[in-house]
């Protein structure tokens, strides 16, 4: 499991609102996991599997 506490020194944090349906799709998704991470975890995990696509999309 993630350890809590302090962040990183090179992070920044980013605050936003989303849609109860978003927060829903996103809390199912989550849960589809293995080790069912926290929202945010999953929302970096999202983030990252699409800058991932994008950048294999542009080669």
């Amino acid at each position: 499991m993630a350890k809590f506490g302090r962040p990183k020194t090179d992070t920044s944090a980013v605050t936003l609102r989303l849609h109860a349906d978003m927060l829903q799709a996103i809390d199912d998704v989550r849960r589809d996991e293995a080790d069912i991470p926290t929202r945010p975890e999953m929302i970096r995990r999202i983030i990252a599997d699409w800058l991932e696509q994008k950048s294999q999309a542009e080669e």
